[in-house]
């Protein structure tokens, strides 16, 4: 009998595990990975950001975590030598129309409590020679880091204190009871007195397996990439992001100097026709028929038609992505960009077409879903950690499940 039994091996799965044994060290505590490796889906296609929260409704979980979130990360990565850099990134107007939003994004960006500042167009080129662009935010603490580095150190601060990470491992069938919860797998039969469902693109499924029925799906967006050949990555120095397009969930294509010198451009939003599809060309026709038999995306695709037919056209138009782009670096060229690996982002849907803006934490009787942690999840993984064990201390008698 495990004390806590964690579904998931990313980010967050591994940090709630971290968070666990920094509150309660003599627990028993089980990790179920489905994959032969950690950290293989959303944290390791991660573009590397260590977010500031700039962009969050403030007093959402989102704005809050990203913000201490990031502080976290830095000391961790400090404290266990990995590799990171504060580097800053800029946030560009580059037309008149941008402006007011930018000023928005400004405000909200001091009401989350950072130290940004406006900078005029002469003062964007000292910080990025080659943008174009009318005015920008400056957001100093925004920083880059590779998200895989950090997992596999989680596992191992896990590993030591005594936690089995079992891979391999898919989660088939759960039982949650009175005094336990009965969890079958491809690998056997395990007891928890607790399970804490982290499996970000199946933690509606793992749910739903468990008897939680919620008002929401996941629903896999692919973001595509380029990134600059490596002559060409002086028209980058750090990350320059473009001003949100208020009417579209998306941050919109963006340059991303990552921990290893290269630099992504990227990415687009469009629907995958796989919770892991990180090619065209894959496809699961179970992931395709829950997606189009689930009116909350139809009522999405119909809002946002114009701009998700722009998003499908630069998947399969070179020249459009290149154009999307040159609006922030006139002197990029198509021949400057080569394919970069893709993601996919497991974004929570709505019945009515909404998107779950927020992190989501559903409360069970003796299982805990975090079914909503698209971005920036790995920036606030310490934080949302810390979250689920003081949600866990808080609602469930702790003495009989940890000795």
């Amino acid at each position: 009998m495990f004390d806590f039994a964690i579904v998931g091996g990313g980010i967050v799965g591994l940090s709630v595990g971290v968070a666990l044994y920094n509150k309660y060290p003599n627990a028993k505590v089980l990790l179920l990975e489905k994959e032969g490796c950690l950290a293989k889906h959303q944290t390791g296609h991660n573009s590397g950001v260590i977010h500031s929260g700039i962009y969050y409704k403030p007093g959402s979980y989102k704005a809050k975590f990203a913000r201490e979130g990031s502080n976290l990360m830095v000391e961790f990565c400090n404290e266990h030598q990995i590799d990171h850099e504060i580097c800053g990134k800029v946030i560009v107007a580059t037309n008149k129309e941008e402006l007011p939003l930018l000023e928005k994004l400004y405000e909200r960006g001091l009401q989350n409590e950072l130290k940004i500042k406006k900078v005029s167009a002469e003062q964007l080129k000292e910080l990025e020679p080659h943008v174009n662009g009318l005015a920008a935010v400056h957001v100093p603490m925004a920083g880059i880091v590779n998200y895989q580095q950090v997992s596999e150190k989680f596992a191992q601060l896990i590993e030591a204190s005594g936690a089995k990470i079992s891979l391999n491992t898919s989660v088939e069938n759960i039982n949650e009871a009175n005094d336990c919860v009965t969890i079958e797998t491809s690998k056997g039969t395990f007891k928890s007195k607790l399970l804490i469902n982290c499996a970000g693109l199946h933690s509606d499924r793992i749910a739903k397996l468990a008897g939680y029925i919620t008002d929401m799906k996941i629903v896999p967006f692919r973001g595509e990439y380029f990134q600059l050949k490596p002559e060409k990555r002086y028209l980058v120095k750090n990350l320059i992001y473009p001003v949100p397009n208020p009417k579209f969930p998306f941050l919109g294509v963006h340059f991303t100097r990552m921990i290893d010198g290269t630099i992504e451009a990227g990415p687009n939003a469009v629907l995958s026709l796989k919770r892991e599809g990180y090619y065209k060309k894959d496809i699961n026709v179970k992931d395709i028929i829950e997606v189009l038999t689930y009116r909350g995306f139809w009522k999405l695709a119909n809002k946002h038609m114009k701009e998700g037919l722009e998003e499908v056209i630069r998947s399969f138009n070179k020249a459009k992505f290149v154009e999307s782009l040159q609006l922030l670096v006139p002197d990029i060229q198509g021949s400057d960009l080569e394919p970069a690996p893709a993601g996919v982002r497991a974004q929570a849907l709505k019945p009515d077409g909404r998107l779950v803006d927020d992190f989501h934490i559903i409360m069970g009787k003796k299982c805990i879903h975090v079914c909503n942690a698209p971005s920036p999840a790995a920036t606030a993984s310490i934080r949302i950690g810390i979250e689920v064990v003081d949600k866990i201390s808080k609602r469930i008698t702790l003495h009989s499940l940890v000795v």
